[in-house]
Order: structure tokens, then sequence, then C-alpha cells
């Protein structure tokens, strides 16, 4: 998953058009914008915004993934497609993402997959159209992209978690039908067994700095999001807790990204932190390395802030389905956060 190689090109989208809302859609006190929650037999669309897949089967999956969770599919025109290693060309992948939203009969917008590519699609996309007909958003890695943008400009809240081709396990289902069919409160905490184990070792969290914070959520891929810094598509981090996760970067790596959001000013905002997980980040060959224990020591620590790492949320199997612009309460101590208020409008 080589992100690294996306555009970040930054280009001021149109003045925005006031809300005329769709079932249930609302704009929430403190200047969220949240879509409606789902119901069986919702349509949701299935797009690519970001890497095709490799063989025909995984969309296969994608779509008797959502059928199985009691939702209608449909397609984007382009999400089967490829352009190098791009689902179709930005064009095509904005056109499609774009339909989704205009679609009135499409409740929710699943992404395909992630990879790299979705930040292409940010001049291209309609953010007037998105703000008149907000929707579920779901996926992760690439598209925080998405995420980032499209709640910078629109004030949308939406979610980062499974993609269609991804795992559908217990876990992950039970997430997807708490959040969108029930719109429960969700305590985020993690599942913890210790097998065989004399001391539980899957899923630990670790407190970093203990306490309590409230904030609005923003965060996803730590790659993805240190590459838009200095664009337009960055939501205001003040007061922000922010959630960070990655996959496949060498720790030196992850202190350039970290010293990224330093030096643009973004973490000196933040109330909270929170670290997912990051699946093979470890030292490469040389003659030494940070670790991320010193890493989060250098950067986090002086903010004195609660913080946390460790949090279900990342390219592992089961993962927390997160509200990116949701409000809610960190405690680093324990290691859970809570939503403070729903992040999904009646239906």
């Amino acid at each position: 998953m080589d992100r690294r190689r996306f555009l970040g090109t930054a280009v001021l989208a149109g003045a925005v058009l006031p809300l005329l809302g769709t079932r249930g859609a609302m704009a929430a006190p403190h200047g969220q914008l949240l879509a409606a929650g789902l119901r069986k037999g919702d349509t949701v669309g299935l797009v690519s915004p970001s890497s095709a897949v490799n063989e025909r089967l995984a969309l296969q999956l994608a779509q008797e993934a959502m059928e199985a969770l009691g939702l209608r599919v449909r397609a984007g025109a382009h999400y089967g497609g490829r352009y190098g290693h791009l689902a179709g060309t930005d064009a095509e992948r904005a056109g499609d993402l774009n339909a989704m939203f205009g679609d009135r009969e499409v409740k929710a917008i699943v992404c395909v997959r992630g990879g790299s590519g979705a930040a292409r699609l940010l001049p291209l996309l309609d953010y007037a159209l998105i703000r008149r007909n907000p929707k579920v958003l779901l996926g992760y890695s690439d598209i925080t992209a998405l995420h980032c943008a499209i709640h910078a400009k629109t004030g949308l809240v939406t979610f980062h978690g499974p993609v269609g081709t991804g795992s559908w396990n217990r876990f992950n289902v039970d997430q997807f039908e708490r959040l969108f069919f029930q719109r429960e409160l969700m305590q985020y905490q993690n599942s913890r067994e210790a097998g065989d184990e004399l001391v539980p070792r899957r899923n630990r969290t670790q407190t970093l700095r203990g306490g309590r914070a409230q904030g609005a959520l923003l965060g996803g891929n730590l790659t993805v999001l240190a590459a838009l810094a200095g664009s337009s598509y960055l939501p205001d981090f003040s007061g922000r807790i922010l959630f960070l996760e990655d996959v496949g970067e060498a720790p030196y790596r992850i202190d350039r990204m970290f010293s990224t959001l330093k030096l643009m000013g973004a973490l000196d905002k933040i109330a909270g932190f929170i670290f997912g997980d990051c699946s093979d980040c470890n030292p490469g060959d040389g003659y030494g390395s940070l670790t991320l224990d010193q890493i989060f020591d250098d950067y986090i620590l002086p903010l004195k802030i609660p913080a946390y790492r460790g949090a279900m949320i990342g390219h592992i199997r089961e993962q927390f389905i997160v509200p990116v612009g949701g409000r809610v309460e960190m405690d680093a101590d324990a290691g859970t956060f809570r939503l403070l208020a729903p992040v999904l409008a009646d239906g």
C-alpha cells in the first residue's frame, strides 16, 4: 500500500450552498452536519476512490457482504476500473463519488478499498452537492483524504472503518449494526482475551499520559493526513481528539510525519491523542532506529494532554468504526472513548 506517490495539490473549493436536506439529515448545534442513519433494505453505493482491486472476486465479496447486512447495492460506474494502479482515471473515480452523493436512492457510500490515489480527487469533488445530500461515507487508510476534505469543506461526519473488500467478521458487523442501524452512543473499548496466556497480550492499550478530554474526533491514516499539510483540505485541529494509525512505515518515516504535524502547529492545538495500530512498522536494517515509544515521548508527552495507544483502529482484522467529526470523551487511563452526542440523524 504505497501512499507516498499520491498528489497533495490544494485547490480551493467553491462556495458551499445552503443545506436543502434529505431524509433525516441535520446540522448539529456545534457545526457538524449529520447524515441519516440506515435501515435494512436501504441502498448503499460501492465506489473505488483509490487503488484498483487485484481480482474481480473482491468486488463480488464486497457486494455480498453489504447484502448480508440487509442492504441493497448500487455499484459505481467505474468501481471495477483500472488506470495504472488506480481504479480508473481521477475524473471517473471522482464522478462516481459525486454521482453517489447526488443519487437520492443511495443512503450510504462504502469504499471498496484504500491503497493510494484518493487525494487526487479532492479538487474534483462537488462539496456543495455533498453538503446538500449528506450521507454515510465509510472507509479507512487512503480514504482518510476524503474524510478530512469532506469534513473540512462541509462539516459532514464521516466514518473511518472497514472497506467493502475487508473482513466483515463478527466484531465489525456488530460495530456496523450498533452504529448505523441502532444509532447507539458507542463506547469504544478494546476486546481482550487472555487465551492461554497468563496475562492478556492481544489488544492491549498503553497510557501515554493519563486523564480525560472531550472534543470532536479528527484523524485517520498518518501518512495520508500528513500529506495534506499546507492544503485547504485539513479541518481545524483546535480542541480536537486526534486519532491516528498506519501500516508499513518505518519509525524514521513515522518520526518525519509527526515532525510535519508539529511544525504545522497541529499537535499544539489538540486536546487529546489516540493512537491505534501501526502494522508492520518495525525498524529496518541499519545503524539504528527510534522506537515508536521514543517518538511518542518526543512529540506527545510534551503536549501534556491525555493520550494513549493501542486502540483497535487501523489495518487490523477487527476495527472500530470511528466517526470523523463525532464528539467524544476519551479516558486515557482506561484506554477508551465514548460518543457524547449522536453522529447520525433520525431516519
